[in-house]
């Protein structure tokens, strides 16, 4: 069996273009910490910079088939990482904290009085949660309902950090991918409220 260089950049693009998860993972153990330094320097807050490079590597994947195989993935990266940071700072610009965001952001897309639309929304996502690949949703589960930390999923399941976040990153694109806009916005907001917003409701 071959053993593909991925510190060869031009062999990581064309592995991941073809979709081997084992290239999304060595670009995921390499780059993370880099980047969530990066994003820290700009955001100032150590969640914030996570989320933001969570979202880079989510769109990483997604977009994996138009990467060029002349370009600098560690450029593209940082130019990606950049972009969140402005797309955060633009969406929280007018706001007065994040909770504000968070709770204004939810009721736009439910209104109170409509609980059960809501519920169902809810519905949706626990199901699509329930369809993800057992140990990706073993791995979502811990983090987003349980509330517990990387480190400590690591711990618990005997596995690297890397992989954990691997884990997490692959559930929200499939995520991402298989649910329908609306749900898309319910999932970011109540995930997005992660480190003050326990999922009690969900799964």
């Amino acid at each position: 069996m071959k053993i593909e260089d991925y510190s060869d950049n031009t062999t990581l693009i064309e592995s991941l273009r073809n979709g081997d998860e084992t290239a999304y993972t060595y670009l995921i153990d390499n780059y993370h910490h880099k980047l969530c330094v990066y994003a820290n320097s700009l955001v100032k807050n150590v969640y914030s910079a996570e989320d933001i490079v969570q979202n880079v590597f989510i769109k990483v994947w997604e977009q994996r088939t138009r990467l060029k195989a002349d370009h600098s993935l560690k450029s593209f990266l940082y130019k990606l990482t950049y972009n969140e940071f402005i797309d955060l700072y633009r969406k929280n610009q007018s706001l007065f904290s994040l909770e504000k965001s968070y709770y204004d952001a939810l009721n736009g897309i439910v209104q109170e009085e409509d609980s059960e639309a809501f519920q169902r929304v809810l519905n949706a996502v626990n199901k699509e949660i329930q369809n993800l690949p057992p140990k990706c949703k073993e791995v979502f589960i811990l983090s987003k309902k349980e509330g517990l930390t990387n480190i400590e999923i690591a711990e618990h399941l005997d596995v690297s950090i890397k992989t954990v976040e691997a884990q997490i990153t692959k559930a929200f694109s499939i995520l991402r991918t298989s649910l329908e806009e609306k749900v898309r916005s319910v999932l970011f907001l109540l995930f997005s409220a992660k480190k003050k917003f326990r999922l009690n409701n969900l799964i």
